[in-house]
Formats: C-alpha cells, structure tokens, sequence
C-alpha cells in the first residue's frame, strides 16, 4: 500500500511538471508573437497602431493622412487632398522609432511583465511630416479667385452730389487658412476646416470718381461758363485739378488767372501775421476781423499800412510774401480806396495764357490752385509744419497759422461752400465775386469734417452776366458733393 501511494505522489508531481512547463512555453509563444506586434499601448502620429505588425501599421498611417480635408468657403464645400499640397508624412522615421518602441524593453523582463499581466506605460511616437507652403498658398489663391466677392465700389450718380450704395464683399484670409490648414493636415481625427472669409466693407469711391461726379453735375447744371476746381485731400495730400469750360476741358499748367475779388484777404491776412506778431494791438485785431469776416476793403487798407515801409507799399509787400511762397499767379497791386493807383503790372503765367482769358482785374488776382495751396499750408502750419514755417521759420508761428484758420472760420456765409456741408461743421474759408456785371464768383475754403479735412477752391466765370441764385446753388452742389465723398454712408 505505501508503495502504490509513493507511486501516484510521483505521477502527480510528474504531471504538474509537465503542466508547468507547458503552460510556460505556451506562454512563452504568447509573448513571441505579440512582441512581434506593435506594442499594445503604442500610438503613432496619434493612430493607436498598438498590436499591429509594421505593414498594418504603415497602412493605417497612410490611409488616415492621406484622406481629403473638407474645406468649407461658406456653404461651399472643396475636398482637398493631402498630396495635392505636398503633404508627405515621414513614415520611414516614424516606423523606426516604433520599432524602437518595440524592441526597447529585454526580452525576458517583458516577458515577466506579460506573465503578471503587467501593462506598460502608454507610448507615442510624434508625426514627422512636411508640406509645401508655396503650394498650399497657390492652392488657396485658386480657391480665392473661385469663389472671393470683391466690394463694388459706390459709383456716382449723374447729376445728384450723391453716389449710389456700393456693395460689400467677401474675401479669403489666406494667411490665417493657412495656418488653419497646417494643423488639420497635422491632426488624424480633425479633417476639415472652415475657411475664414472676410467681410469687405464697401469702398469709399476714389478720387478719380469724385472728380466724375463733379464733373457731371457741372454738365446736368448746363452751366455754360468756365469752372475751375482745386480739391486736396489734407490727410493723404492727394488731389485733383481741374477746368471745363461750357464742357470742353481746358489745360491747368499754368493755371487760369481770375479776379482775386475778397479772396485775396487771406493772403493779406497771412502777410500781417508775418510782419506783426501776437498778440495784435487791439486796433489791428479788429481791421483783421472786420477783414475776414465782413470783407471789409477799408480795413484791409489799414492793414496793408500797417505792414507797409518808407519805402515799400503794402500791398507790394503782401505781393513779395505770397510769391516768396511759390505762389507766382497771386497778387495784389495797389489800395482798395477809390483812385488808389495801380504800383505795379504783374505779368504771371496764368494772366499771360492766350487761350483764355476772364478779364482778371489787374489790380489784384489768383488762381484755385494758389488758394488750394496756401490753405494747406496754412493748415499745414497749424499743425507744426509746411512750407509758411519753412519759409518764414522766425516770422510765422503755428499758433498764429492756428488763428488765420478761427478767423476764416468766423466767415458766415449761408451759400456757396458753406451752403453745401451740414450745419455746424467748420469751414475755414473767404469768398468773392465780381459785381456789376455778375462774371466771377469764387470760394475758396479747408472744409473740416468727421471722415477728414480737405481743401476745396471753386472759380466760376462767364463771359455774359450770371444769374447769383443758380450759380451759387452749382458751387453749393459741388461743395456737397465734395463732403459727401469724404462722409459716408453714401445715398
């Protein structure tokens, strides 16, 4: 009996041996064949590849960065394939460093980790990929030209001091589609994009078409006489120049000379100021208001001899201050009192043109380019430059520049540029005409408004007496069509 049990303890234990060992090699084949695999917890390019062998793994990086973006231009939808941009992901390198992962850990200590059940800690290998940017960029500017709205422009609207509603449009962001691009190119689960389009606002019309539209209402007016225009935009110093006679247009170098009538009191009031310093006497502070204000020809007499030497005439010296400037068709030559006698015959090249002449007075005339001129610069000057300051650097002073454009703006006139703007926006400007017969009008004025300043000089003459009511409603027209351009929203 002891023997038999000696017997079957021995067949147990051989048995359990031979268990162990089997259960070990199987095992041991478990393991083999999953080490062969992709770790369990690896991902690559974030794709959990985990188990797969190198071949599935390569495959299923292709298959996710090669399937097409969605790209979204509103309800627009382009599908974009990777490769069409360049995208080339680096499969090579990133195979490498998963075997890497794979082999990194000893056989027989992952092996035990397999026996415990034990799981490793969860690897990553990173994207390596490229794409062309040049290319990416080309292929966004193709999908602009498909389907970008560029704004319409607001256009003029022929014989109104209006313009019609432009239309806004849309455009592509391409710098920020590219960057947008770039991470969905980079990303295994995101696959689409929706574009960033933006909203053109519309574009305030040029200044080629406000020209256009002053223009036209010159012509809807049926104005048969000779307009001259001078318009300076005092923010970008752009500006236009123009003159049509009974709807011919005429050449402005040199520019066409007119009777300078009151308008010339600027120029008179800029001499003061470089022969007088601030602050005035009390007596020459009002001849310079009455001056400017109430066109006053007595006090601008006083002025001019005040200013004048023993052996220089005011109205010379006023002359010789304005041409000092380069202002060479401006000028006044003697006294407004009765009888006062001319000092001297100006010849300029605007009153020297032969193929139009306005019969200018020759005691004083200018020209709307020379107003344009000197009121941007003394605006210019009354922001601390231009060329008053450069010319005259120990005579004239901004603060004094500052004053001439307060006086100008203390001229009250209900028509003409004035007439043309809304009530209460600032106009720094003097007017003039010639009476008895009515042939030339002129206003010459820096217009300040909330879409910017600009300098405007209006000349009108005719060779047959004008009637003032519709001629100064064509140069309010004109004025209105002026601050319309600069002040939207456009009608």
């Amino acid at each position: 009996m002891k023997r038999n049990g000696i017997n079957l303890q021995r067949w147990v234990s051989i048995a359990l041996l031979l268990t162990s060992v089997a259960l070990f090699f199987y095992q041991l084949v478990a393991f083999s064949r999953q080490r062969s695999h992709l770790p369990l917890e690896l991902a690559i390019a974030g794709i959990h590849v985990g188990g797969l062998d190198q071949s599935e793994a390569h495959e299923r990086l292709l298959q996710v960065y090669s399937s097409p973006i969605e790209l979204y231009y509103d309800e627009n939808l382009i599908l974009l394939n990777p490769a069409n941009v360049g995208f080339r992901p680096d499969t090579d390198v990133m195979m490498a460093a998963a075997e890497l992962e794979r082999t990194g850990t000893p056989f027989w200590a992952g092996f035990w980790d397999f026996l415990w059940k034990r799981s490793g800690a969860p690897q990553s290998v990173p994207l390596k990929a490229d794409y062309s940017v040049n290319q990416l960029e080309e292929y966004l500017r193709d999908i602009g030209a498909r389907y970008d709205e560029p704004p319409i422009p607001a256009e003029p609207r022929p014989g109104t001091p209006f313009f019609t509603s432009g239309t806004p449009g849309r455009v592509l962001d391409i710098a920020r589609a590219e960057e947008l691009i770039g991470a969905v190119l980079r990303s295994p689960s995101n696959r689409s994009v929706n574009l960033p389009v933006v909203g053109n606002v519309v574009p305030r019309p040029t200044l080629e078409t406000l020209e256009i539209l002053l223009r036209q209402n010159i012509e809807v007016d049926d104005f048969n006489g000779l307009v001259v225009i001078y318009l300076t935009d005092l923010r970008t110093g752009e500006n236009f120049h123009f003159a049509t006679l009974n709807g011919v247009d005429l050449d402005v170098e040199p520019d066409i000379a007119f009777s300078a009538a009151s308008i010339i009191k600027i120029n008179i009031m800029m001499a003061l100021f470089r022969y007088e310093d601030e602050p005035l006497d009390a007596e020459t502070d009002r001849w310079l208001f009455e001056m400017i204000t109430e066109s006053g020809n007595d006090p601008s007499d006083w002025i001019m001899q005040r200013i004048e030497t023993y052996d220089v005439a005011g109205p010379i010296l006023v002359t010789e201050t304005i041409q000092q400037l380069g202002l060479e068709n401006t000028f006044i030559a003697g006294y407004y009192f009765l009888g006062a006698p001319q000092l001297k015959i100006y010849r300029t090249p605007a009153n020297r043109r032969v193929d139009i002449d306005t019969d200018p007075d020759s005691y004083t005339q200018t020209t709307a380019s020379d107003m344009s001129l000197l009121l941007g610069d003394i605006y210019a000057c009354a922001e601390g430059g231009g060329t008053l300051l450069a010319v005259f650097p120990e005579e004239i002073t901004p603060q004094e520049c500052s004053r001439m454009l307060d006086l100008l703006s203390e001229n009250i006139l209900g028509t003409l540029i004035k007439a043309g703007v809304p009530e209460g926006t600032r106009v720094a400007h003097k007017h003039g005409w010639r009476s008895s017969p009515l042939d030339m009008i002129g206003d010459a004025g820096i217009v300040f408004s909330p879409g910017g300043d600009y300098v405007l000089s209006i000349f009108l003459w005719n060779e047959t007496e004008m009637v003032w009511e519709p001629t100064s409603r064509l140069i309010a027209n004109l004025s209105r069509a002026a601050y319309n351009y600069f002040n939207p929203p456009i009608e």
